[in-house]
This record gives C-alpha cells, structure tokens and sequence, in this order.
C-alpha cells in the first residue's frame, strides 16, 4: 500500500480480487465500517438523527453479509462503540478490529484496517 492510496480505497482494491464467498463479504463489511467511522469525523459533524440513522442502515446491510466468525465478532464491537459517538470510539472501533481481521482476511486487510484507524485518529485532534 503506497502512502497515496486511502485504506477505503486499498479494501475496494481487495475486494476486486477476492472470490466470492465469506472472505469477500467480510471486505465488504469491513469498508462499510471503515466509511461509517470516517463520516464520524467530518467536520461539522452529521447531525445525531441522520447517524443514528446511518448506523441502522449499516446494521441492516451488515445483517444480510455472511461473515468469518472472527471478523462477525469484531464488527459487533465495532457498531457497539460507533454508537457511542464519542471522539476516539471510531477510531477504536477500527483498531480493535485489526486482530480479526488479520486472522480471517490475511495481513493486507488488517493493514488497510490499521492504517483507517490511524486516519481516523488524526482526523479527530
């Protein structure tokens, strides 16, 4: 991954190549967080009901996904601290779901995973 290229864009990159099945699916997954914790760092920030409504959009396309059970596991986490709506949650939202991905969708996801929550953190000081 080159310096230019942002981690949504290095997922959709991946997810290009990936087969179809779970694998693909949770890529899919993970750049839907990756987009949802960035938009918690725009600057003014969505008002609460539009995020609030955003959340449940992701939660329901998330619902329908058939995702690695280590990948599963992280997103719930990940949505449980994207509701808090507190400065750092998106940023730790996606640190925390860089184990999981590493063990179910290889070093190059978990890096891209890595790299949006360094994003995220610089965004939001």
């Amino acid at each position: 991954m080159t310096d230019r290229t942002s981690p949504a864009v290095r997922l959709t990159e991946l997810l290009a190549h990936a087969a179809r099945g779970p694998k693909r699916e949770g890529l899919f997954a993970l750049w839907l967080l990756v987009r949802a914790a960035e938009d918690g760092t725009l600057d003014p920030p969505l008002p609460p009901k539009l995020r609030t409504r955003q959340l449940e959009a992701l939660r329901s396309r998330l619902a329908t996904l058939t995702l690695p059970a280590p990948v599963r596991r992280g997103v719930t986490s990940a949505l449980a601290l994207l509701d808090e709506a507190t400065p750092g949650a998106s940023a730790t939202a996606l640190n925390q779901l860089t184990a999981p991905t590493r063990e179910a969708l290889g070093a190059e996801a978990a890096e891209a995973i890595a790299a949006a929550a360094r994003a995220v953190r610089v965004a939001r000081q």
